[in-house]
């Protein structure tokens, strides 16, 4: 499947298990399936959930800063990207 970089790891809260992501390009929606990638870290993830200033929305735009749960460690810089379906131009 074919991939997009959407943003960048900033911050993680490892209580709650939070990515801190800037979006900057493209779109990321609740159901969105991620790829964290960085120098030690390789996992996925399908967005259940996406907030921003503490309050629940749908969708985050570029320029945008948000949280999301991830189910494991990931680290500031780590790069996230958007796992596409087969023909899509997302």
């Amino acid at each position: 499947m074919a991939e997009r970089l959407v943003g960048t790891v900033t911050h993680y809260f490892a209580g709650p298990n939070v990515a801190v992501i800037h979006v900057d390009q493209g779109t990321l929606s609740v159901g969105d399936h991620l790829h964290f990638l960085g120098h030690t870290t390789d996992l996925d993830e399908t967005v259940q959930s996406i907030e921003r200033d503490h309050h629940k929305i749908d969708h985050a735009d570029s320029g945008e800063e948000v949280g999301v749960e991830v189910p494991g460690r990931v680290r500031p810089h780590d790069q996230v990207y958007k796992v596409l379906a087969e023909g899509t131009a997302q």
